[in-house]
């Protein structure tokens, strides 16, 4: 991360376009009144009505039997992991993927079973390999515990998987679980024009953040068949995940899920802008804009801490997701006008 203090770095973060992640979004006013108003419970004894609302709501929207709030999409993923994967299986992800590489090694911290990476170009896992390790068991090899997959995509730059790639992989999985960490499932759902639900409908758990371009101030949800979720709620009490008087969050989370999904088309048409300046300025990339139909916008770059200097004196903040890799994220706090100065600073940006 770039420093946040120093002659070069005077404004606060609040005046800056800040394209760093779509999690630092603020709630909006809708959210702020839900959450004021919210009637709350003790969630620890099942008691929160509100939490239990955005629980129902999500299960359904999703089309999965129920949900379980948790506070982070990490948590989610690692209470899935300790769920579905037994100790000592196999667990096939991306190597990209979140539950991979983003998690601060929380898989080999939280769980028994054996994280094994496959590739995963443009988010899709080789279903081959997912076939081969699957029917390894009866050559000596690991029983495989779970599937995971991403979608979208975020470091294959927000590709979102379609109804029949997840078939496929499902195909391929048999009958191993088959998780779907959805951080943006619903940018997906309006990519493709298809609801979420039919887009999870292979997989036996998902999850949801809301905390992301549904701008909600905290929480992802959980999803799948009750009694995974009964199972998942100790593994969440045993994760720390168990909250009291939830519903103040929840009731920004319900907004979320009911008004903010269908405006995510916003963030991707401005990402599309970002893409082809980018690929304007620095041709050679390897980002095609065509391919950019969510909110984010990976490319490489050979100097990223210069390129990112330059963005913050311009009065932009971008990201890096791996040596040489620029992020670039949109969501419901950048408008056009702050667009607007993030195309002008790419186009300043040296070459």
């Amino acid at each position: 991360m770039p420093p946040t203090s120093g002659p070069r770095y005077h404004r606060s973060v609040s005046s800056l376009v800040d394209l760093r992640s779509d999690t630092v979004t603020r709630p909006t006013a809708t959210m702020r009144k839900a959450m004021a108003q919210a009637e709350v419970g003790d969630d620890g004894y099942g008691e929160d009505p509100t939490v239990r609302e955005l629980e129902a709501a999500f299960a359904a929207r999703v089309g999965k039997e129920a949900g379980l709030f948790v506070p982070s999409g990490t948590m989610a993923n690692q209470v899935a992991l300790r769920v579905l994967a037994p100790p000592g299986t196999a667990v096939l992800a991306g190597r990209r993927s979140h539950l991979i590489a983003y998690e601060n090694g929380a898989g080999a911290r939280n769980s028994d079973a054996q994280l094994t990476p496959l590739d995963d170009h443009g988010g899709r896992l080789d279903l081959d390999a997912v076939a081969l390790a699957v029917a390894g068991v009866a050559h000596h090899l690991a029983q495989v515990g779970m599937v995971a997959v991403e979608n979208t995509h975020m470091a294959s730059g927000g590709q979102a998987l379609s109804v029949e790639a997840m078939d496929a992989l499902r195909t391929a999985a048999g009958d191993v679980p088959v998780y779907v960490d959805g951080a943006r499932i619903f940018n997906a759902e309006v990519a493709l024009g298809v609801p979420a639900a039919q887009l999870v409908a292979g997989a036996d758990a998902m999850m949801a953040c809301l905390s992301k371009g549904l701008a909600a101030p905290v929480g992802s949800v959980l999803a799948g068949p009750a009694d995974f979720i009964a199972v998942a709620r100790i593994e969440r009490h045993r994760l720390g995940g168990t909250m009291r008087q939830a519903g103040v969050l929840a009731a920004a989370g319900l907004v979320a899920l009911r008004t903010m999904v269908e405006r995510l088309v916003e963030d991707h048409r401005r990402a599309r802008r970002l893409a082809e300046a980018v690929a304007e300025r620095w041709p050679s990339c390897g980002l095609d804009p065509n391919e950019v139909l969510t909110n984010c916008v990976v490319f490489s770059h050979p100097d990223t801490d210069r390129l990112l200097d330059h963005l913050r004196m311009a009065g932009v903040l971008g990201g890096t997701i791996a040596p040489g890799v620029m992020r670039l994220m949109t969501h419901h706090d950048i408008d056009d006008v702050g667009l607007e100065r993030a195309l002008s600073a790419l186009s300043s940006a040296p070459v």
